[in-house]
């Protein structure tokens, strides 16, 4: 993976997609008494795949966040999954630009043009 840079990009908006369904999902249940809000990592795995001779291979995970939980059971903290929600957007639209980036020199390189 640590020569496909475009691979390594996907790789990243897929993440952050996963990441933002499951704040949005967070977002919707944090009224649920009883529920447990979901966390997604991809970054780790992420650096430690580029960093690897190409043996690695990125994994993204997901699973309960360690916020204690409020009287009714639900551990979702509104103000946290706003400043998540919002970071995800900002990573998947400079990641999307990066990707666009190097399709538009692929394509440059092969003498056409990417709108």
């Amino acid at each position: 993976m640590s020569g496909d840079i475009v691979g390594v990009l996907q790789f990243a908006v897929d993440g952050l997609t996963q990441r933002q369904d499951a704040i949005a999902n967070n977002l919707a249940n944090s009224e649920t008494p009883g529920f447990t809000d979901t966390e997604v990592s991809f970054e780790q795995s992420l650096q430690q795949a580029v960093g690897s001779s190409g043996t690695a291979t990125a994994t993204v995970s997901s699973g309960p966040s360690g916020n204690p939980p409020a009287s009714d059971g639900n551990n979702v903290s509104l103000s946290d999954q706003l400043v998540e929600a919002q970071q995800a957007t900002l990573q998947y639209q400079a990641t999307s630009e990066m990707l666009n980036a190097q399709f538009r020199l692929v394509q440059g390189a092969a003498g056409g043009s990417f709108q």
